[in-house]
């Protein structure tokens, strides 16, 4: 059971030494000097991606009341084990950071200026920290259940002056040699899809990588080799977790993203040096930038389902250092009624991006209640129905990854009667997030920090640098 785990809290001589030392990124002595806890072997550092503080506490509540069980990460904190903190999640030239600039200040440990990977505003680069440690010796990897050249993958493991660059970013892959990559992109790989009809695939395949492209071969694949993989499973994002669980093709041939933890875990602790890991549960921020309340905490709650995995590990493993935290909040969402309305989405079978994907501009206000009504267990009135049609007309509303303008932004409004959630926004916020660290390092962890402070904190649990 996970609450079995031995707490690692600072005890000993460093507990006694006060914060004069207790300083890991001040000019104090050196705090490695005093430990007695063993060095992080491993690291899995754990990105909900655009989670609001909202969301972890509304996940878990809907864990509770669904499953009977708290969240792994507010159990966590019930049971006072690891190390709980604030971060400050600005970026270089903004309050509010962008996912690239945020995965990039933990990865590069220095702030760049959001839409960048790694580059600094005079055009110069920071050494990404899956490099380091791969120079190391160490085996590393990523998993997402978005695009594998998606910024916060991207930001552990490349240099490049644009997120965007997503085929190219595909390409810089290549030459890595990481040991796991695994999520969604196949577009960014495949010949039939890239404008300059590059065959990426067959590049990687010529390179010795393992490229597979199913759930069934994830689950197959050895462990004992030595060959990096990577792993394709959608051709863009990884379908949302409540829609997947309601579609059985989809759980057939996708992983879910603790799958995907658990599989690597597997491959990269073969190496006798350790190795270092970053999990994103990116499909949670795409769920908040369309304020779709159901894929965001069955998502949330999917990724919840990682830090098992890694938590697990951890507690067997004792070597293995865990950190969970967001690249910022987004779009702010709380519950604000009462429980009916809430506990409406335990019965949800389909989120909003399946409902208005599969409405058509002529559709009746009957066809679409009924939808709604299939989906999620509530029937909305006439005049809503209408105010959704109305903006089929036109198809521009609002919404990051909004591909086709779908009226997301009506749609939660309208459901927030209904579900008791309600947002604040679309888009990404400049509050301090949560930040948790459990195993050898974590009592390196303060209770405020910035986020390029978590770069150093993993080179010197690792003890591949001291500060």
């Amino acid at each position: 059971m996970i609450m079995k785990r031995r707490d690692f809290f600072t005890n000993g001589s460093l507990a006694l030494l006060g914060t004069s030392v207790f300083n890991p990124f001040g000019k104090q002595a050196d705090p490695a000097m005093f430990r007695k806890e063993k060095i992080a072997k491993n690291i899995i550092f754990l990105v909900s991606d655009g989670m609001s503080t909202g969301t972890l506490n509304m996940a878990s509540l809907l864990s509770q009341r669904k499953y009977g069980r708290q969240s792994n990460w507010i159990k966590l904190y019930q049971d006072n084990m690891g190390r709980r903190a604030l971060m400050d999640t600005s970026s270089s030239n903004a309050l509010v950071t962008d996912s690239a600039a945020g995965s990039s200040a933990w990865g590069g440990g220095i702030k760049v200026p959001n839409g960048s990977l790694n580059v600094n505003a005079d055009g110069s680069f920071n050494k990404p920290i899956l490099q380091k440690f791969k120079d190391a010796g160490k085996s590393v990897g990523c998993v997402t259940t978005v695009p594998i050249t998606h910024a916060t993958p991207a930001g552990f493991c490349v240099n490049n002056k644009s997120r965007g660059d997503e085929y190219e970013i595909a390409e810089q892959y290549l030459d890595l040699k990481f040991d796991v990559m695994m999520g969604g992109g196949s577009k960014f790989f495949s010949k039939e899809t890239r404008s300059d009809k590059a065959d990426l695939l067959q590049k990687y395949n010529t390179a010795g990588y393992t490229v597979i492209q199913n759930r069934d071969a994830m689950m197959s694949l050895s462990t004992k080799g030595n060959k990096p993989v990577l792993g394709l499973y959608a051709e863009n994002a990884l379908p949302y977790t409540l829609d997947a669980m309601h579609d059985s093709n989809l759980q057939n041939t996708v992983p879910t993203l603790a799958e995907m933890t658990q599989k690597s875990i597997d491959i990269l602790s073969q190496n006798s040096k350790g190795f270092v890991m970053q999990v994103e549960g990116g499909k949670v921020d795409w769920a908040a930038h369309a304020n779709d309340t159901a894929g965001l905490l069955y998502d949330q709650i999917a990724f919840d389902d990682a830090i098992k995995v890694a938590l697990d590990f951890a507690a067997g493993n004792k070597e293995t250092l865990v950190i969970m935290t967001t690249d910022h909040g987004n779009g702010n969402p709380g519950l604000f009624g009462d429980d009916k309305g809430f506990d409406r989405i335990q019965h949800f079978k389909h989120t909003n991006d399946w409902i208005l994907n599969g409405i058509k501009n002529d559709f009746t206000t009957a066809q679409v209640i009924e939808r709604i009504e299939d989906a999620q267990g509530y029937a909305i009135k006439n005049e809503e129905a209408q105010i959704l049609l109305n903006a089929y007309k036109n198809l521009d509303s609002k919404g990051l990854y909004n591909t086709y303008k779908l009226p997301f932004q009506q749609l939660a409004h309208i459901q927030s009667a209904y579900i008791s959630v309600n947002w604040a926004s679309m888009g990404h916020s400049g509050d301090f997030v949560e930040l948790a660290a459990y195993g050898p390092g974590s009592e390196l962890l303060n209770p405020f920090v910035k986020n390029t402070d978590l770069h150093k904190l993993m080179l010197q649990a690792s003890s591949l640098q001291t500060i």
